[in-house]
């Protein structure tokens, strides 16, 4: 029996049957999950916002230790690669309309990108942050799959890296609901754009349900984003190398 789990009142159950039920309970959480925010559709009851709040809860509790946990649910991070490839099918379907508004989306997002890692970078010297921390902090502009693979690229921690990226992700969610709320955008451009670019996949969700072309929008801006953030990861880490040792 695994020495960590000694502690935890599951210990008498060992590692493998408690690996098992975090497992079935993440997945039974996010499920109970979507079908309360499907009936009551309120931001903060997002799945993303509840599930993990009661999973910490549930482990805190149980005083199940984090390798434990991950023994079972580690492949769920590793199904985040295609679900962001299956964004590309409605790009493609709709690709007419990305000719049409190139231009505009490659701004938007060589803009979102510099605006987000300006932000980060100044937040990171403003704060003292730890080289690690910093480096992580700067990827969250991106969605998950592509922030790792960047993380690799400018030596950040992959956890660190995968908690700004999810935490981004929410406030993106919430506070895009906002600006539209104080200053509604007409455009679906704008509107999908919005999210996209500050919220990547959890805004990109989010966009859908405004519309489907606020949804491709996003699925564009989003993917450009990561794919830019990818090419320029040498370049980056080569500058953040002077910048915080």
């Amino acid at each position: 029996m695994s020495a960590s789990l000694l502690s935890s009142p599951l210990a008498a159950f060992g590692p493998q049957w408690v690996a098992a039920a975090c497992f079935v309970l993440t997945i039974a959480l996010y499920a109970a999950g979507k079908r309360l925010y499907a009936r009551f559709n309120r931001p903060w009851l997002t799945p993303l916002v509840v599930v993990p709040a009661l999973l910490a809860a549930v482990v805190l509790v149980a005083r199940i230790p984090y390798p434990v946990y991950l023994a079972d649910t580690r492949w769920l991070m590793w199904l985040l690669g295609p679900a962001t490839v299956a964004f590309a099918v409605p790009i493609y379907e709709y690709r007419a309309l990305m000719k049409r508004h190139w231009l505009s989306l490659a701004a938007g997002v060589i803009v979102g990108i510099v605006v987000a890692m300006s932000g980060s970078f100044a937040l990171a010297k403003l704060l003292h942050l730890s080289p690690d921390v910093a480096r992580s902090l700067l990827t969250r502009s991106v969605s998950t799959p592509f922030a790792l693979a960047v993380s690799d690229a400018i030596h950040a921690p992959k956890q660190l890296t995968a908690l700004f990226v999810i935490g981004t992700g929410i406030c993106g969610m919430l506070l895009g609901e906002l600006v539209l709320a104080w200053l509604p955008l007409r455009s679906r451009l704008a509107r999908g754009a919005l999210f996209g670019a500050a919220a990547h996949a959890v805004g990109t969700a989010k966009a859908r349900e405004l519309g489907s072309e606020e949804g491709v929008i996003a699925s564009l801006t989003m993917m450009i984003a990561g794919i830019v953030m990818v090419l320029l990861a040498p370049a980056i880490g080569a500058l953040l190398g002077g910048a915080f040792g």
